[in-house]
């Protein structure tokens, strides 16, 4: 998202790969198209409130098309304002749609029947993609995009978290030492968390090692954005950068069973992203600053 004094520039990142938490039927050129007319929708809404909307391909899990986004923003404005990190998948199936409030909220308490009641299934590729995208995804589009961020009078970043993502749901005290303490945080220590969670999942030795017993790659992938968020606030004082949970929204990772429209969520990353005198390194919980 970039702005500048003659026009309002929106990149809408409805290219971003985000899928949905159910299995679902069809090719994946089928919903390639999906996506495609949901974004030619999405951009025709968009010219009635902005003076100009470009729209540009992108996926975070692959490097050249991050590549290819910074290149252009470069090549077209010379500079980026503000980047909104939005890009996330489950990182799990669930078959049983009306379930899926249940399991996000009682991801703890949740008993082995409801589990396969919900169908739910965690494998070790499900949770190497939600790595992959809600972690590594956002991480490589910041690291792409920081130069241009830098060139700005007043570069903002907003990485769209969870609540689950808070150190409270990382029930390994393992990794919540490591992901907490926040003077202490580096990229390599949070790759460390990440690597030892995908062993365990691997060998099948979650809840043994107690890992979140349901919900886990999701859990962990968003205790590392926050983490990111706070390395990089340390390490870039200039930037203002800050994690912020939209709330229970009806996106495709919900299975649209939120309380929330997908305009009410965007609201608060919008907001967070505009404040005047912002501070860094805070994780907001819709509109009210709350603890990682």
């Amino acid at each position: 998202m970039h702005g500048n004094s003659a026009h309002d520039i929106f990149f809408p990142d409805f290219s971003v790969k985000q899928t949905r938490p159910q299995i679902k039927d069809g090719s994946a050129r089928g919903k390639d198209l999906f996506r495609f007319k949901r974004g030619l929708h999405a951009l025709e809404t968009l010219k009635d409130v902005s003076h100009l909307v470009l729209f540009h391909h992108l996926d975070v899990a692959d490097p050249a098309s991050v590549d290819s986004l910074a290149n252009f923003i470069k090549s077209e404005f010379g500079k980026l304002d503000i980047l909104i990190n939005n890009a996330g998948i489950g990182g799990l199936v669930i078959k049983d749609n009306d379930l899926v409030p249940q399991v996000l909220f009682k991801s703890r308490e949740l008993s082995d029947d409801v589990i396969e009641k919900a169908g739910i299934v965690q494998t070790f590729e499900l949770a190497e993609e939600c790595l992959q995208i809600n972690y590594y995804g956002a991480k490589r589009t910041s690291k792409a995009l920081l130069p241009l961020l830098q060139l700005s009078e007043s570069p903002r970043i907003v990485n769209v978290s969870s609540s689950l993502g808070k150190l409270e749901c990382v029930s390994n005290e393992w990794a919540e030492g490591i992901l907490g303490d926040a003077e202490n945080l580096t990229e390599e220590r949070v790759d460390e968390v990440l690597n030892g969670f995908l062993k365990d999942i691997k060998e099948r030795c979650l809840e043994r090692k107690g890992w979140p017993k349901v919900l886990g790659a999701y859990i962990i992938s968003k205790a590392a954005m926050n983490a990111y968020t706070r390395i990089v606030a340390k390490k870039y004082p200039t930037i203002c950068i800050n994690s912020v949970c939209p709330g229970y929204v009806k996106t495709d990772i919900t299975a649209n069973t939120g309380l929330l429209t997908a305009e009410e969520g965007a609201a608060s990353a919008v907001k967070i992203a505009l404040l005047s005198n912002a501070s860094s390194d805070l994780f907001y919980s819709q509109n009210e600053v709350s603890s990682f």
